[in-house]
Order: C-alpha cells, then sequence, then structure tokens
C-alpha cells in the first residue's frame, strides 16, 4: 500500500483543494449571482455533456486498464496504443455528436414542457461531451503510467479557477448569462490540454498512426472486451445522469439546481475513496497478468476497509451536522437534506464495496458484468418514474441508493463466488456498528444547545469520541491510522523544509 498512499495523499491534497474552489463556486458564488434554475442549467448541461464523453469513449477505459500491461514498453512507444485508443474516442465523437445534431428535435422534446431554458443553450453541451471524453483518455492513460497527480490538479483546481474567474466576471456584469455559458463550456477544453502538453512533455504523447504496432489478433480482442466494457461503464453514468435528466423533465430546472448542488457536497465524502482507487484500479490489472491473487485479496480488503472508515468518518461529521451545514445556503435547498442522506447511504455501500468493480471489469468473467450494468440501468429509470413523482428530488435519491446498493451486492457476490475474493474482515463490522451507535446518539443530542456553533463542536466532538477514538485506540484500522500517521509526517516535513 506504500505507492497507492503516497499517490492517494497527494490525490487528496489537490481534489480537496479544488474541492474548497468548488465550493466557493458552487456553494457561495453559484448561490448569489445565478438562480435556482440557472443552476439547475448549468448543471443540467454538465449532466448532457458527461453522459455524451461515456458514450463517446466506446469501452476505452476498461480496456486500458486491462491491456495496457501488455503493451507497456517505453523503447517500443508501447505499440501506438494511445493513438489507438484515440482513433476508437475519435469514432465515438463524430458517431455521437451526429446523432445529438440529428436527433435534436426529438431531445428537446423531453425538457420543452419543465426545462424550456434548455433549448436556448442545447449545443453547449457538445464542447463539454467532447473535451471531457478526450480527457478521459489521457487521464486513463496517464494513470496506467502510474503518474495521477497532474490530471487531478487539471481537472479539480485549473478548471475549477477558471470557473472563479468567470463568475466573478459574471458578478461584474461584464459578461452576460448567455456568454457564461459559453464560456463554462469552453473552459473544458483547458484540462484536456493541459494532459496533452504534460504527456508531450515527458515524451509520452506518441500519436503518429506509423506507431500503432498492435497485432490484428490482439486488436480484434480489445474491441471485442471494450463492446462488453463499453455497456459496463454506462451503468454509473447512467445512475448520476438519468437522476439529473428525469428530475428536469418531471420536476424542472429549479429541482435540478437543488439536487445537482447536493450531489456536488456529497462528492467531497468521495475524494480520499476516488484517490485510492484511481491508484489502485491499474493494479489490479496486474495482479490479474501474473495471477497474483493473494496480493489482489489483500488489496481489495485494504482498499475496502481505508475507504470505509474515511467514508464513514466524513459522513457521520457531516450527518450530525447536517442542519448547521444547510443553514449557510438559500431555504429552498432544505429539501436536498434527505436528497444527501439517502446518496450518501448508496455511496457508502459502493465505497465499502471498494475495487470489486475493477476487479470484475478485467477478470476473464468481464462479459457477465453486462447483465448487472443493464439490471442497474433499468432498475434506476423505473424507481425514478415512480418515485419522482410522489417525493420529487427525494425520490431520485431513494431510487438511486436502492439500485446502487442492489449492484454492489451482486457483483460482490459474483466476485465472491467466481474468484474467492471478498473485502470482508470482522473489525469492519465493529466500524459499522460504531458508525450505527454514533448516529443515535447523534439524533438525540440535535437541538440541545441553542447557539449553532457551540453545538456544531458539540456533534463534531462526539463523532470524534464516538468512532475516531475507538478505531485509533483498537487498531480497528491500521491501514487509516497509518495513512493519516504517514499524510502527518509528509505535511510536517514539508512545513519544516519551508
Amino acid at each position: 500500500m506504500g505507492l497507492i498512499q503516497k499517490d492517494a495523499f497527494r490525490t487528496t491534497l489537490i481534489s480537496y483543494f479544488g474541492i474548497l474552489i468548488g465550493y466557493l463556486n458552487k456553494g457561495v458564488l453559484f448561490l448569489i449571482i445565478l438562480s435556482t434554475a440557472q443552476i439547475g442549467l448549468i448543471n443540467l448541461i454538465i449532466s448532457i455533456g458527461t453522459l455524451f464523453a461515456q458514450l463517446a469513449n466506446f469501452g476505452t477505459v476498461y480496456a486500458t486498464w486491462k491491456f495496457f500491461p501488455f503493451m507497456r514498453n517505453a523503447e517500443k512507444k508501447h505499440h501506438g496504443f494511445l493513438t489507438f485508443l484515440l482513433l476508437i474516442v475519435g469514432a465515438g465523437i463524430l458517431v455521437y455528436s451526429t446523432l445529438y445534431i440529428l436527433f435534436r428535435n426529438q431531445i428537446q422534446e423531453g425538457f420543452m414542457e419543465k426545462s424550456p431554458m434548455f433549448l436556448n443553450y442545447y449545443y453547449w453541451v457538445l464542447p463539454i461531451g467532447i473535451s471531457y471524453v478526450l480527457f478521459m483518455v489521457l487521464e486513463i492513460y496517464l494513470r496506467s503510467l502510474y503518474k495521477n497527480v497532474i490530471a487531478v490538479f487539471a481537472y479539480e483546481v485549473v478548471l475549477r479557477l477558471a470557473t472563479t474567474l468567470i463568475l466573478v466576471l459574471k458578478w461584474l456584469d461584464f459578461i452576460s448569462f448567455d456568454l457564461f455559458v459559453a464560456l463554462h463550456s469552453l473552459l473544458y477544453v483547458i484540462p484536456t490540454m493541459i494532459l496533452a502538453f504534460y504527456l508531450k512533455r515527458i515524451k509520452e504523447f506518441n500519436v503518429k498512426l506509423s506507431s500503432i504496432q498492435i497485432p490484428k489478433r490482439l486488436k480484434r480482442i480489445v474491441f471485442y472486451f471494450s463492446s462488453f466494457s463499453y455497456i459496463n461503464t454506462l451503468g454509473a453514468v447512467w445512475v448520476n445522469s438519468l437522476d439529473v435528466l428525469m428530475i428536469a423533465q418531471i420536476v424542472g430546472l429549479d429541482g435540478t439546481g437543488v439536487f445537482t448542488t447536493v450531489i456536488f457536497l456529497t462528492s467531497v465524502l468521495q475524494v480520499p475513496y476516488k484517490s485510492i482507487t484511481r491508484v489502485s484500479a491499474p493494479m489490479v490489472s496486474d495482479y490479474w497478468k501474473h495471477r497474483e491473487m493473494d496480493k489482489m485479496k489483500e488489496l481489495y480488503t485494504k482498499v475496502s476497509s481505508v475507504s470505509l472508515v474515511i467514508g464513514l468518518s466524513m459522513f457521520l461529521l457531516c450527518w450530525v451536522n447536517i442542519d448547521f451545514l444547510f443553514s449557510f445556503i438559500k431555504s429552498e435547498f432544505r429539501e436536498g437534506i434527505w436528497v444527501f442522506f439517502f446518496i450518501m447511504i448508496g455511496r457508502l455501500v459502493d465505497m465499502y464495496f471498494g475495487i470489486n468493480g475493477s476487479i470484475f471489469s478485467t477478470s476473464k468473467k468481464y462479459r457477465y458484468d453486462i447483465f448487472f450494468t443493464v439490471f442497474l440501468i433499468i432498475a434506476v429509470y423505473l424507481l425514478n418514474y415512480w418515485l419522482i413523482p410522489i417525493w420529487g428530488i427525494v425520490g431520485a435519491a431513494i431510487s438511486t441508493s436502492i439500485a446502487l446498493i442492489v449492484y454492489n451486492v451482486g457483483r460482490l457476490l459474483f466476485v465472491w463466488i467466481a474468484y474467492k475474493l471478498h473485502p470482508f474482515h470482522w473489525k469492519q463490522f465493529v466500524v459499522i456498528v460504531l458508525g450505527i451507535v454514533t448516529i443515535v446518539v447523534g439524533h438525540y443530542t440535535q437541538g440541545l444547545i441553542n447557539n449553532k456553533w457551540i453545538q456544531f463542536l458539540f456533534e463534531s466532538t462526539l463523532v470524534v469520541a464516538l468512532f475516531i477514538v475507538p478505531i485509533y485506540v483498537f487498531s480497528l484500522e491500521k491501514e487509516t491510522i497509518n495513512y493519516i500517521k504517514n499524510a502527518s509526517a509528509f505535511i510536517r516535513s514539508k512545513v519544516k523544509r519551508d
């Protein structure tokens, strides 16, 4: 876990710096400068752009994880694998851009009644979608080279700082809302350009047709694998996108604005998990290549345990202080409190089950993952169709949480049965019990103190005393403790050096 801890800590620091900027943008400036409907519009464009990118990538993400270890050869420029990936994605961009333009009337029809504002900004989805799919290819390629920091910095920090700049320009009335939407979409080109320049700088941007030296048989295998993984990767994307799309169609842009803002807040709690999986996922392919099942199981358990402890810690700190946190934003966003709760329950299960998706999708039985993905998409759609008209945005959160839990349990059981791999350890269940006890105690201590700042300190201390301290004292999760110690040592060394 040494490499994972080192890179995960760096990417976590950068991500949290980006989160702070993002919170300034979405938690403060968006709420001050834009109306709730305008916030919903911007986030709807981002959601459709992200969906476009995932459709246009044609399964290159998991294909890179699985096959790059076999292509890795610096002297032969990795057999032109990057050029090969860009050709696939180029075809995806061409196909889906054409479809998006040709079926404009049919797509717009779904938003005409509840979200008519979107019709005026329809084409600003394309710059986000095209830029993001190219970013995905370059990022996953860099991850396969075990270079994780630059992509996080480009997307989490640079892009958000650029967003802050145009928000300030809008605040000062230097630009109109129409120009703001256009600039906001074009900003997504910046992270992609940064990765391209970085790859060129480290002499890994080998983009020539003549550099492709992949045997035809292997190409067929890659295409075959990609066709399955392509459908599988859509599952997680549809979970996020379907919610936003259906809320925009059934509830409207105001509801979309509240829902997407809360989703951003929940993303804060997933930063350490994403940082860990960003580093560990490429290692899974290497373990499959060398059939190192013992190392795979060890990695699986450690990632699961660390993710559980960190995820639960942050969720508990937020949930027992949820009224305090929501007191700083507009009153119409209070409906998002239960959106936060249900989304986080699903996300916590997803985090706890760790890298089961990476193990499944890069194994020889990857074809079977398509059944779980199809189930996930259908379940989210049907549950949203049923629950959103009843409970609005909270219904969307409940449907997503249910679908995520069932989906993850199914994949975990399959990996367990097929490969005798599972992430469980008895100490994890003690951690879960501690978490439940903390929630119950936190519920019954709400409102004991009139001053909200003192109440916040009291509830936060409660989480530390009931959850974090027992984990540390009884060494219930050694990797997390080591992670914190190493992080503290890293910070102290930087402070002394300065």
